[in-house]
């Protein structure tokens, strides 16, 4: 089944995609193209990862290759639905698209064996993990303003159970930007699979029906603009499409403010260690 979430005359129904119908759980049926997307998940969190495809960790050129995965948490309020607009705060430059495979948890785990993994896994979605690097010098691995904010995790159009699709079976993982390649990664690229994630988190954090582990993203993240078209496509499942538009929240007062460092260079263009702390002293002396 591939399980959607629609809003169409003011309601928000679940159903299932067939084709190019939408049916509703109701019994209604509608047209694919007549319908308002929403996130087709309901999470109690949303768990994502730091690295873990050995293409990035190479674009990095990291040191030393990390010997477990590391998380952060994405909150509900994060969630944004297929076609819906991604919005880039006034002011900042550096908002970009990390393509990524979703895994929707089916059944309560916790303690769950890597093995057994798979019989605990209601489905699959691809997501966009989207990240505003103007605050990475603020969050570090906390990440809640740079992958916290409203509307950053489009997900979707569908959750693809696993009677129809598994990662085991292989897949590749696509990102486009305005309809040039601009992400691509098997599942080879990946140093820990969902298995060995899920089965890491669930050992500390019970994970229940309808959480939501994003598995990482591979090489070439960058920043998007207004005006742009992400698209996230996962082999075997129907692709994931957004815009970027300007939204013009005031992103002063108190707390932390934007700022191109080191950090945000090295992380959002893939810049060298060394070479974005002397693009960014440059830039605070100027």
């Amino acid at each position: 089944m591939q399980q959607v979430r629609i809003e169409i005359g003011g309601d928000r129904l679940w159903g299932r995609l067939d084709g190019d119908r939408v049916i509703t759980d109701d019994g209604r049926e509608f047209a694919a193209a007549d319908v308002g997307w929403l996130a087709p998940v309901a999470p109690s969190k949303i768990i994502a990862v730091h690295l873990t495809y050995r293409s990035r960790l190479l674009e990095y050129a990291v040191a030393r290759m990390p010997a477990q995965p590391s998380y952060f948490i994405k909150p509900p309020s994060t969630l944004n639905g297929h076609l819906r607009a991604v919005r880039r705060p006034a002011g900042t430059r550096f908002l970009n698209y990390e393509g990524e495979l979703a895994v929707v948890v089916g059944k309560r785990m916790h303690g769950v064996a890597q093995r057994d993994v798979l019989d605990h896994v209601y489905g699959f979605a691809p997501a966009n993990d989207v990240g505003l690097h103007d605050f990475r010098h603020a969050d570090r691995g906390a990440m809640l303003r740079v992958k916290g904010q409203d509307g950053f995790l489009p997900i979707g159009p569908a959750v693809v159970t696993t009677d129809q699709w598994r990662p085991d079976d292989g897949y590749t993982l696509r990102t486009r930007l305005n309809g040039e390649l601009v992400q691509e990664a098997d599942a080879d690229d990946l140093i820990w699979d969902y298995r060995y994630q899920l089965a890491d988190l669930c050992r500390l954090i019970t994970l229940e029906p309808g959480d939501v582990i994003l598995t990482g993203t591979p090489a070439h993240s960058r920043p998007m603009e207004p005006g742009d078209v992400v698209e996230v496509e996962i082999s075997g499942m129907p692709a994931l499409r957004n815009h970027v538009e300007e939204w013009d929240v005031d992103l002063s007062g108190p707390g932390e403010q934007p700022e191109v460092s080191a950090n945000t260079l090295h992380v959002a263009l893939a810049i060298a260690e060394d070479e974005a702390e002397r693009i960014a002293a440059e830039g605070r002396q100027s």
